[in-house]
């Protein structure tokens, strides 16, 4: 299941921020311990002016050669050096008992009496770690702050700017088809919203009229077909009768006959078919899977003692669905007469139903079948001539119509399986 589109917001601005605020913490670092140190060497060489002018004036300043309370010495020296060095060093301090940052000057200037001297003065800077230490807790709350932020404005101002958008969403959750008016729009003085909203409408209009004219087409071509089906076969049945027909041409009539049985199933099965991908079954109610099967079972008991099958029927628990009943009588229905249609000779069918699930099993001669086409329209596995091959395609729509409902087929112990779950 997807994010929200607040939390798809938030989530992506933290990582931008996140890489943002790294980008900026690291050259406003940069920046900002060059300037202080811009800073630090000014006053070091305005420091060496004052020294050099004093040396001129006192001349016994030059024999200071250890750093004191001033932090700077004078030394003799045989090479002047002319231009200023400046060097960043550790130098112990007493009263932390611990290395400290410097920031040293280097330089060189010539005595009264010409003779050549090295002067060096220092002074305490920042700490490099205790300021990357302070820098990144500042930014850390930065941070979070920022996302405290954006996570109130995705809470309060995105969440008033898109409740159009949501009202639109559950609309469209709620639409059913066939259903124009389940549908409802919604208000918005946004334009993008409004837009949306009107080209929803259009697209559902049309959407309901082809939807209607689908219907009325189906729904006629299924009467126009099934009337000359039947008047064909009842005319055929008449003919059975007439004596004077030969006992090739009556087996010739018969199969004919059973052909056009066949293809009155197949009209139906594929009307039943189109009703289903259609949503034509809308009256849902709580139902009891049990008590359905038990009413279809009642249908099948003279088929099965006319087979010699067994019913093994076992009562687990009951298993309640908010659905069409006749669609779930269908669904049953079809599994059932598989189970008995392709079961063996004085065969067993069992039936296990729970609270989340309904299973049916069944022995044959058949083989394992191929779980992955046997669902597909038109599919046989059998050379049973008066299947259609649709009868696990409408169980697979029909399943498909309740998305909290699973089937899955599977061979265990010589038998088939189809097994219903909720999810």
């Amino acid at each position: 299941m997807g994010n929200s589109l607040k939390t798809y917001t938030l989530k992506h601005l933290v990582y931008i921020l996140l890489v943002i605020i790294a980008v900026w913490a690291g050259l406003f670092y940069a920046i900002l311990l060059d300037e202080v140190y811009d800073n630090v060497d000014d006053g070091l060489k305005n420091q060496k002016i004052n020294i050099i002018r004093e040396a001129y004036a006192d001349t016994t300043l030059l024999n200071i050669q250890d750093f004191g309370i001033n932090q700077f010495r004078i030394l003799p020296t045989d090479t002047l050096l002319k231009e200023n060095r400046f060097s960043k060093e550790l130098i112990y301090m007493e009263y932390d008992e611990e290395l400290e940052p410097y920031r040293v000057l280097r330089t060189g200037f010539y005595a009264p009496s010409g003779k050549p001297y090295s002067l060096e003065i220092r002074t305490s800077t920042v700490e490099e770690d205790d300021f990357k230490i302070n820098l990144t807790v500042s930014l850390l709350a930065l941070y979070i702050m920022i996302l405290i932020t954006i996570y109130v404005v995705n809470s309060f101002v995105l969440k008033r700017a898109l409740k159009p958008l949501q009202s639109i969403v559950q609309s469209l959750q709620s639409y059913r088809f066939g259903s124009r008016n389940s549908f409802k729009e919604s208000e918005s003085s946004v334009t993008e919203f409004i837009i949306l909203n009107d080209k929803l409408k259009e697209m559902i209009a049309r959407n309901e009229e082809l939807f209607h004219q689908q219907k009325v087409f189906i729904e006629n071509a299924s009467h126009e077909l099934q009337t000359p089906l039947a008047i064909t076969i009842n005319k055929l049945e008449l003919l059975l009768d007439d004596p004077s027909l030969t006992e090739k041409q009556l087996t010739e009539i018969n199969e004919t006959k059973k052909s056009l049985h066949r293809m009155v199933n197949l009209n139906k099965s594929l009307l039943t078919l189109s009703k289903i991908d259609n949503r034509q079954f809308e009256e849902k109610s709580i139902i009891s899977v049990n008590k359905v099967f038990e009413e279809i079972n009642d249908d099948f008991k003279e088929i099965l003692e006319f087979k010699n099958l067994t019913l093994l029927y076992k009562n687990d628990g009951e298993f309640e669905l908010n659905a069409s009943k006749n669609l779930v009588t269908i669904l049953l229905s079809n599994l059932f007469r598989n189970a008995v249609r392709y079961n063996k000779e004085n065969g067993e069918i069992l039936v296990s139903i729970d609270k989340n699930s309904f299973k049916i099993a069944n022995q044959s001669n058949l083989p394992p079948l191929n779980p992955t086409i046997i669902f597909e329209r038109f599919y046989k596995y059998s050379d049973d001539k008066n299947s259609t091959g649709l009868g696990l395609s409408i169980v697979e729509s029909i399943i498909k119509t309740y998305p909290e409902l699973d089937i899955t087929y599977s061979y265990e112990q010589g038998m088939h399986v189809f097994a219903i779950r909720r999810k």
